[in-house]
């Protein structure tokens, strides 16, 4: 794998440790980064309100948290099918699904980190926004290698005709 992907593997690594930072680290949110976050939501309450009032007045810091635990997961997702390829997307979805497993079981027994089932929920869906965003991306070098292919195999066919004849 490293050997493939000399760039991708030790950059999926990375990211992985970053997010084990972020899961598994200290409760990150002090009084001022909670300030932050109140002014970040108030100002998308402020964009969305002109064309979407009753969602501008649902916006909540849950559901703030929630996308961030997608948007968080979106690029393993995606760095996984890279990594392993498209043939094995499904490894990449039942990683991702693991992971947040093992993250939300580690949470348990870290004092000031709370599991909650969301997270596995929103964990899972970024996982799986990222595996069908790559499966997506990869479409044109997957056809070209399929037409590689079956162009190699007709010049094979063609070859053991001519041989034939």
């Amino acid at each position: 794998m490293f050997r493939r992907h000399p760039v991708l593997a030790p950059l999926t690594l990375v990211y992985l440790a970053i997010v084990a930072w972020v899961t598994l680290g200290p409760q990150p949110l002090d009084h001022k980064q909670q300030h932050w976050v109140l002014v970040l939501m108030r100002t998308a309450r402020a964009f969305v309100r002109p064309h979407w009032p009753r969602l501008a007045e649902q916006l909540s810091y849950e559901h703030a948290e929630f996308a961030a635990n997608v948007a968080m997961f979106v690029p393993v997702g995606l760095f996984l099918v890279l990594l392993l390829g498209r043939r094995f997307w499904w490894l990449a979805v039942f990683a991702c699904v693991a992971m947040t497993g093992v993250i939300e079981t580690a949470q348990r027994f870290i004092p000031g980190r709370v599991s909650d089932v969301r997270d596995i929920a929103s964990n899972s869906i970024g996982g799986v926004i990222g595996v069908l965003v790559a499966l997506l991306v990869t479409i044109p070098a997957y056809r070209r290698e399929r037409d590689r292919y079956r162009i190699r195999e007709l010049e094979a066919e063609l070859t053991r005709y001519r041989n034939t004849v």
